[in-house]
């Protein structure tokens, strides 16, 4: 984590105006609210706002979740985002991602043990973490698997997920209860 205490402090949903309950109180993982979500409180038309966007990748995105996962946890790792890893690791676990799978993503696409597919996402997410492009080459390995709007969901998925770790890691958003810091995370601001 970056940082030890929020620099926006999380309104405590007891603390929630009626706006901030109607949107964000039924946003729950595990019958909690996650911090992320008592964070964005303090902006709340913004946070109505980016939920459809993040509702269409967790829930209507055309690539499988595992695939999903894989982005995610690759874009979170790329950005040192204790938070957004922590959160992923649970989640890739419920979508068929093995603890050892989820430590190769960390060492990218030239790790052994991936299938072309898999290889050629985190190979994707590293182009647009270093040059917002896919290259060429990548481009054409991933639409031999992925129609139009997967390759579309490819890229809106790893750019949701700058931006979500962009804003974790700047707001200081704590790790849940639950959620385990990566140590290689531990990055001090």
């Amino acid at each position: 984590m970056r940082m030890q205490t929020p620099r926006v402090p999380p309104v405590q949903p007891e603390d929630w105006s009626d706006e901030q309950r109607a949107i964000f109180g039924e946003v729950k993982m595990g019958g909690r609210i996650l911090n992320i979500f008592k964070t964005l409180a303090n902006h709340p038309q913004l946070g109505k706002r980016w939920l459809v966007f993040a509702n269409h990748i967790m829930g209507k995105s055309k690539i499988s979740l595992r695939e999903r996962e894989i982005l995610i946890l690759r874009i979170g790792w790329l950005c040192k985002s204790g938070y957004e890893w922590g959160q992923h690791v649970v989640i890739g676990r419920e979508c068929d991602l093995s603890d050892a799978e989820m430590e190769r993503i960390k060492l990218g696409a030239d790790a052994e043990g991936w299938t072309e597919q898999e290889a050629l996402l985190l190979k994707a997410t590293d182009e647009l973490h270093a040059d917002a492009f896919i290259s060429n080459a990548t481009w054409a390995g991933l639409s031999k698997s992925y129609n139009t709007q997967q390759l579309m969901d490819v890229v809106f998925t790893v750019g949701q997920y700058n931006l979500v770790s962009m804003a974790l890691n700047t707001l200081g958003v704590q790790l849940d209860e639950g959620m385990e810091l990566d140590p290689e995370l531990v990055r001090r601001a």
